[in-house]
């Protein structure tokens, strides 16, 4: 059986994993008189008990919430409790068991705090479990500084091991955005080849078939002045026939060369299905957006670069996209919920947004607040 394939996610991986050893860390307590030739207090069992049981409660609740962004204090505070209650628990069972729930803790780090802070973090928590078992009983500081030490070097490699699924967890959302993008954008290639292709046809129709019927239609008309009688009625029906064929011919034309439109919220789904996060909340008209190819590569580029603003840059955890006609035109409107700034910096894909859109006629409206997020209101008009 292959252990990278399977419908566990790695955060789940890591949840279950820490559990089992809090579980294991948490078996002195129940054979304490067994594994302790004098058994503590009935006080400290109780104290060990219940920071034992905090510590498994905090892991398991944090675990839940850490493929979401919650407020650094939130994480803060869960970081604390955690510290705290590891090292309360090697204070009051006069052992290294605090040292081992700080690994869990370790873990965790990448997910809760930037890389300068989760390093300082680490460093700090093992330098703290140092102090603390300097203070146990027949345990002198040079050796609790050693044990520290050894588990530093092992937090260490706990806290890479999660940068590494991290990364691996980044670049498969980028991959799944990418591709997205590369599936509407396919789309798009094959209504302007179909468009492209019908294009050619009519074009052919119009310049050899029209072109022979007309000539055809002009000298069946000639021929109807140079003869009579039954010889007459056969021009004239024959006349008749190939004007009725010029029409239609006409007609399959002027139809071929207006059904060149697009359906751009086939284009929209196909980006946003794939896209992790943010979370993309759609609100599309009730039935079929055609528009033109060129107007929906311009709409689709401005949703892609608001896609990539909220994940890069806004930090967003959703993003509403919507889309909707007007009597003059076509309105697409997108807004996260990310930091927001107080100024707008114009870079290269706002500004080559613009661009786009002032080709065509349309224009860009930009908003965003600290706190209030991002949103953009892209309008094109219905004709050029």
């Amino acid at each position: 059986m292959d252990i990278t394939k399977g419908k566990y996610r790695p955060i789940e991986l890591l949840r279950y994993a820490g559990m089992f050893l809090w579980f294991c860390a948490g078996i002195p307590l129940l054979f304490m008189r067994m594994i302790y030739p004098q058994p503590l207090s009935p006080e400290l069992w109780i104290a060990w008990f219940m920071l034992h049981g905090l510590f498994g409660l905090m892991y398991w609740n944090m675990m839940l919430y850490l493929p979401e962004r919650t407020a650094v204090w939130h994480r803060l505070m869960f970081l604390s409790l955690l510290t705290g209650s590891a090292l309360g628990i090697s204070a009051v069972s006069l052992s290294l068991m605090g040292g081992i729930l700080l690994l869990l803790v370790s873990v965790m780090l990448p997910w809760m705090l930037a890389v300068v802070p989760a390093v300082s973090w680490l460093i700090a928590q093992n330098v703290l479990l140092a102090v603390t078992l300097s203070r146990l009983p027949e345990v002198s500081l040079s050796d609790a500084s050693m044990e520290a030490g050894l588990f530093l070097g092992i937090s260490l490699f706990a806290f890479m091991s999660s940068v590494v699924v991290l990364r691996q967890n980044a670049a498969r959302d980028e991959l799944r955005r990418v591709n997205s993008e590369l599936r509407a954008t396919q789309s798009l290639l094959e209504e302007n080849t179909r468009i492209a292709e019908r294009v050619r046809i009519a074009r052919e129709l119009h310049d050899l078939v029209g072109h022979h019927l007309t000539a055809l239609t002009l000298n069946l008309e000639v021929v109807t002045h140079l003869v009579e009688g039954r010889v007459l009625e056969h021009v004239q029906q024959a006349h008749s026939l190939a004007r009725l064929l010029l029409a239609d011919v006409r007609e399959v034309v002027s139809d071929m060369r207006q059904d060149d439109m697009v359906n751009l919220a086939d284009a929209l789904h196909k980006l946003t299905e794939g896209v992790p996060r943010p979370r993309i909340h759609l609100d599309l008209p009730a039935t079929a957006v055609m528009t033109e190819p060129q107007r929906a590569q311009v709409l689709l580029r401005c949703v892609q670069e608001m896609i990539t603003n909220s994940v890069r840059h806004a930090q967003a955890d959703n993003l509403w996209i919507r889309l909707s006609m007007t009597g003059d035109g076509l309105v697409m409107s997108a807004r996260d919920d990310g930091i927001g700034v107080d100024k707008v910096a114009i870079g290269n894909g706002l500004t080559g947004m613009t661009e786009r859109l002032k080709h065509l006629g349309g224009k860009l409206e930009i908003e965003s607040a600290p706190g209030a997020g991002f949103a953009l209101h892209a309008w094109l008009p219905t004709k050029v």
